[in-house]
């Protein structure tokens, strides 16, 4: 083999690696776009109207994807290409599916409003009588691949999800606190001589350094290590809402062994069943598409304790 056989094929070789990296970049939500749209908020959830949605399905006369995915972008921006693929974002949240994957005879499904607060989205009930006690609660539904955040029974946010995946390392169901923050920290399951970096974490299983937090959001199923990855708005959000343990250790961030527990963090309940491949968000109607609603236990003591200090924490709260 001659050199210019060599230099072809390690070009080849290259532009292989690039395409790659391309495709596996394109199924990622891009962070930056998508934190307006998550971080705008109506003064009151009561103000936030009821949202239905409807079946698009694109098409083109010369079989072109991208002109049928124009023809989108104008129907949905009213005329306005610019605000449509603005708007787009929404509507790849909700389907938890990026525009660009979208081909000549495939159907979306969009909302009837845009502009709104992202909880006239949100397949979580709006109020939650059996968390009304909990001054704070976080869920996390496996089946649909979303987080909602509660307050007094009242929801206050809620976002999309990746857990573990069910196959190596699923995230365990079960119910638990919040128990100590950091800002950013290096996983364990990092690969050798690489460093992944995890920013607004927050363990909430202490002895399997559990974690919800930061990172890559794939708009698939499930494929962490076991923690569970939020879009970076999301994360940050709950990373200054919810409360972590208060201890007798004087450390920030990680609890020291030995601590003794004064009082709990944010209860935290992991619910559902992993879905084999992508979430199914929508039930698909004959005329319109329904959004699948998150069935919340009647109570969150309802959920079994998922670690030993939760059980401990139950015989103190029976106990008085």
């Amino acid at each position: 083999m001659n050199r210019i056989q060599t230099l072809l094929i390690a070009m080849c070789l290259a532009w292989t690696a690039a395409d790659v990296a391309q495709a596996q970049r394109a199924s990622y939500i891009d962070q930056e776009a998508v934190a307006d749209l998550l971080n705008l908020r109506f003064e009151s959830l009561e103000a936030v109207p009821e949202v239905h949605y409807e079946y698009y399905v694109l098409e083109n006369d010369r079989g072109n994807s991208a002109l049928a995915r124009n023809d989108l972008y104008r129907y949905i921006g009213e005329g306005d290409v610019h605000l449509g693929k603005t708007r787009a974002e929404l509507v790849q949240m909700i389907n938890r599916r990026l525009m660009q994957t979208y081909s000549v005879g495939d159907t979306v499904i969009v909302p009837t409003q845009f502009n709104l607060d992202f909880r006239a989205y949100t397949p979580f009930p709006r109020y939650y009588t059996g968390g009304r006690e909990f001054d704070k609660l976080f869920i996390m539904d496996k089946t649909i691949q979303a987080f909602a955040a509660y307050e007094y029974g009242q929801l206050m946010r809620w976002g999309i999800i990746n857990t573990g995946n069910p196959d190596e390392k699923p995230t365990p169901n079960g119910r638990y606190n919040f128990n100590w923050q950091q800002e950013e920290r290096i996983s364990t399951d990092s690969p050798p001589g690489e460093e992944w970096l995890m920013y607004w974490v927050m363990n909430f299983h202490a002895d399997r350094g559990m974690h919800v937090h930061q990172y890559e959001m794939p708009t698939g199923g499930p494929m962490s290590h076991g923690c569970v990855r939020l879009v970076d708005a999301d994360a940050e959000w709950v990373y200054h809402w919810a409360d972590t343990w208060t201890t007798t250790s004087s450390s920030v961030g990680i609890a020291s062994v030995g601590a003794r527990i004064l009082k709990q963090g944010t209860t935290v309940l992991v619910i559902g069943t992993e879905p084999r491949g992508k979430p199914r968000p929508f039930s698909h109607g004959r005329r319109y598409p329904v959004i699948n609603t998150v069935d919340l236990p009647a109570h969150p003591y309802d959920v079994p304790p998922g670690t030993p200090q939760q059980k401990r924490f139950d015989e103190l709260r029976s106990a008085g």
